[in-house]
């Protein structure tokens, strides 16, 4: 099925898909904005009306319509994502309320639809968020798919691997500014992206502690060495005391921490593990100077 959020996307399609190849598409859906405010930060947050993604139903019905006879393509779907990091169903019901309407209408107009892509978006637990368990959310869904028939298209990507992933760092040293403690560690914002980008908070603790020692104590600043402020991880967390040379866990890393991470600062990408129970093994090799340098061309 191929997605399409603009008149000018789906000509472009026709043209190089179709036309040239002499042939139908199989099947093709418009992704719409059901004008909905939803997401943990403005910079995910998808769709809303003032947001780039898809079209207002108005656009995306008329072009439906106007199209329904084409030789060359054939409406099968409807497509929608709101945002990410949802903690309520109240956005989810809203949009789907609204996607509803619009593939009844659609069927009133004699186009009849077989997808409905819902997209992802339901969050995960970091620290003190609460969201909605996998089976509440699917049963919301089911509950407007359904009663339409069509096929249900979701990526529920966040809340499976998220948990999952866990950033492994160690702390380089420890600093003190007047009234402000620092611990530097070697990982940095190429690693993990989400704290600079979107103000994301990922718990960090000590991967070993002595018998009977806790967190808490003293707040500190968990920083990365990359020359950048926003090379932060968290801000005044209750760490405990730790020293140079200890092993620290960011967690709930597994969503978007790999995907986003770069060679930023001409930093190498770390080594990721697979645990399998009692077994680790690499799936993805550390990088070497050998890797940073092989993509560029000499004079």
């Amino acid at each position: 099925m191929f997605n399409v959020e603009s008149e000018a996307e789906l000509d472009v399609l026709v043209d190089e898909s179709a036309k040239s190849k002499n042939s139908r598409l199989p099947g093709v859906s418009i992704r719409v904005n059901p004008d909905v405010i939803a997401g943990g930060h403005p910079h995910i947050s998808t769709g809303h009306r003032q947001h780039k993604f898809g079209l207002d139903w108005a656009a995306a019905r008329e072009l439906y319509i106007n199209r329904r006879q084409s030789k060359w393509i054939r409406w099968n779907g409807i497509s929608a994502h709101i945002g990410s990091q949802i903690t309520s169903l109240r956005p989810f019901r809203m949009a789907l309320q609204r996607i509803a309407s619009y593939v009844r209408e659609l069927r009133r107009s004699g186009i009849a639809l077989e997808y409905l892509d819902f997209g992802g978006g339901l969050g995960v637990r970091y620290t003190d968020q609460k969201p909605p368990s996998r089976l509440d959310y699917a049963r919301l869904v089911a509950s407007f798919a359904k009663p339409l028939g069509v096929h249900l298209l979701l990526e529920p990507g966040r809340t499976i691997i998220a948990p999952a992933g866990i950033l492994l760092t160690r702390v380089l040293y420890c600093k003190r500014n007047r009234d402000k403690s620092f611990v530097v560690v070697d990982s940095a914002m190429n690693d993990l992206l989400r704290p600079a980008l979107y103000g994301a908070v990922h718990p960090i603790t000590r991967v070993t502690r002595e018998k009977g020692q806790r967190g808490g104590g003293t707040r500190v600043d968990v920083v990365g060495p990359v020359c950048e402020t926003g090379d932060c991880f968290l801000r005044d967390w209750p760490l405990g005391t730790v020293q140079a040379g200890d092993v620290l866990a960011i967690w709930t890393a597994g969503a978007y921490g790999m995907s986003q991470a770069s060679n930023y600062n001409a930093r190498l990408r770390p080594v990721e593990i697979l645990v399998e129970g009692k077994r680790a093994r690499v799936i993805r090799r550390r990088e070497t100077a050998e890797d940073l340098l092989r993509g560029d061309a000499l004079a």
